[in-house]
């Protein structure tokens, strides 16, 4: 992927034909062979190293002027830091093994143009002083760099976690597969998020179809051709983040005593139905597997002409109280509260981010001082009501 990037975009390609030594790694645009002068008055190498923007294979620079550096602290001839393009010191973990010692931030009165602009110009700084004490020193090695290995389980690179500077963070998720039962409004939410993740797999299950009711309250935004060829939910939503997500898995059926196996390799699952006869027989599987989950509830009701009720996600896992599932309606009854089916785009979005950073919280991806099984938000007070035990 970083050759063919590098080939789509002219401005990296160009460094590469030049001669520099230039490599995507982690969604970051490294140049390796970087001439500069220690405070030794030593000529050394380094590697200046770029946050990357991208527009899908092609990159996009985003006029952001700083960049990052592996090395000792550049000076001049004489041993004296170059204090004039200086932004930060000390170490910053910009994701997997690499680790920058400082920062730089110097840029014309008109800006860079673009990223060989940027970095030819770091470059040309620091080995300005370098040729002093060497006059054939030179960044432009011609040197073949192997390409990273491709691991990533998105289509392109993730960059938003590189920019962000949480790409390791980010890899606790890498591990997991994740099971999304029912993908109806906030089942599809859920899906939206958790493709943004990279989770290694996803597995959907729903036997519904996607009629024109469930465009109104899913992501996106369904064509009349979408609508009128009648898929699978699975199918339909698989066509979407499947451009962006690999590893997604469709199950077109509902879960039930002969296919509950389907879940046994999950990770964690989060559970978006209303059948509480349903639900109680997955979450007695899921547990007797030990896996964990999350249920999400959801009641609105129509009172003076207004909207009310409450959104509700249950998590439980090893941490959860033993009473936790006392919290969810596993009855049929056709006037329990899930029965009216009221459901808005921004509920079901609301529903489904609050189950997500419940699982990255377990996955520790967020932080957390005090672990909270179940979070519910109330409509009509506008309060978030979170509990740490069932009592």
């Amino acid at each position: 992927m970083s050759q063919l990037l590098i080939n789509r975009s002219p401005d990296l390609k160009r460094l590469r034909d030049e001669g520099y030594t230039v490599s995507i790694q982690n969604g970051l645009l490294l140049i390796e062979d970087v001439p500069y002068v220690n405070s030794q008055k030593e000529v050394s190498t380094g590697v200046l190293i770029s946050k990357l923007a991208l527009s899908g294979e092609t990159a996009a620079y985003d006029q952001n002027h700083v960049a990052h550096f592996i090395g000792d602290f550049p000076c001049d001839k004489n041993g004296g830091l170059l204090k004039q393009i200086m932004h930060t010191q000390g170490e910053e973990h910009l994701g997997g093994s690499i680790i920058s010692k400082m920062s730089f931030s110097s840029k014309p009165s008109s800006g860079y143009s673009d990223y060989y602009h940027k970095m030819t110009t770091y470059i040309n700084i620091l080995t300005s002083h370098a040729v002093l004490l060497d006059p054939k020193i030179t960044p432009k090695k011609y040197r073949v760099v192997k390409d990273e290995i491709d691991g990533t389980i998105f289509n392109y690179f993730d960059t938003n976690s590189s920019r962000a500077s949480i790409t390791d963070i980010s890899s606790k998720l890498k591990s997991y597969r994740i099971g999304i039962i029912g993908l109806g409004g906030t089942g599809a939410y859920i899906l939206d998020f958790i493709t943004k993740t990279p989770v290694q797999e996803i597995h959907l299950f729903d036997g519904d179809l996607f009629l024109s009711h469930n465009a109104f309250r899913a992501p996106g935004a369904a064509s009349v051709d979408d609508l009128n060829a009648i898929p699978l939910k699975v199918e339909y939503l698989d066509q979407i983040y499947s451009r962006m997500h690999k590893g997604i898995y469709t199950h077109p059926s509902y879960l039930d005593d002969s296919n509950l196996n389907l879940v046994n390799n999950l990770d964690y699952v989060f559970v978006a139905i209303d059948s509480g006869s349903a639900k109680a027989k997955i979450f007695n599987h899921l547990e007797s597997l030990c896996i964990p989950y999350i249920d999400v509830g959801m009641g609105i009701n129509i009172t003076n002409n207004m909207l009310l009720g409450t959104l509700r996600t249950t998590a439980i896992d090893s941490l959860s109280k033993p009473n936790a599932k006392e919290h969810i309606d596993l009855g049929d009854d056709n006037d329990g509260i899930y029965q009216s089916n009221i459901q808005i785009s921004e509920l079901n979005a609301l529903n489904a981010a609050l189950a997500v950073i419940g699982w990255k919280k377990h996955a520790g991806f967020y932080h957390t001082t005090l672990p909270v099984f179940e979070t519910c938000f109330t409509l009509d007070t506008f309060n978030m009501i979170r509990k740490s035990d069932a009592a």
